[in-house]
Formats: C-alpha cells, structure tokens, sequence
C-alpha cells in the first residue's frame, strides 16, 4: 500500500467516523438519551473527519445552528487542506 492510498483510506475512514458521530448524536437528541459531548464531534472533524461531519450537518441537520460547528467544522476542512497543498508543493 502506497503511502496516498493510506492517507485516502485514513480520510476516507474518518470521513464515515464523522459523518456516523453526528447522525448517532442526532438520533440519540431525538431520543433524549445519553450525548456524544461537542469536544468529542469536534475532535473527530479535527482528525481528519470534517467532511464527514459536515455532510452529516448538512444531511441530518444537526449542530446548524451551533456556532462552534458553524466555525470549526469548515476551519478543519480548511486546515487540512492548507497543510496537504504545502506538503505536495514543497
């Protein structure tokens, strides 16, 4: 396994962690049952599960209307691409 098809696997499993986090969070608000706490969802998009969070937020409608998720979700999208476009380039 090369060393990008790594890095895609890596994204592509954090993607599916992120997007699963915020649809679990949404069914159990529904619910009224125990919370995945914002630090955690928040991690996740940090680790590389942004995307996956933010098509959750889209898609499930959860967290819209939290700033914090307004803000840090697409700054960890824009974080790691920033760091991939100066790793290819240099």
């Amino acid at each position: 396994m090369t060393l990008y098809s790594s890095i895609l696997l890596f994204y592509g499993v954090m993607t599916v962690i992120g997007f699963v986090s915020m649809w679990r969070d949404k069914r159990q608000a529904k619910q009224r049952a125990w919370r995945t706490p914002e630090a955690t969802l928040l991690t996740i998009a940090f680790l590389g599960g942004a995307l996956g969070t933010l098509l959750a937020m889209q898609l499930v409608r959860h967290k819209t209307r939290t700033a914090k998720f307004q803000l840090f979700v697409p700054l960890a999208i824009l974080l790691h691409a920033t760091v991939w476009i100066l790793w290819i380039r240099s």
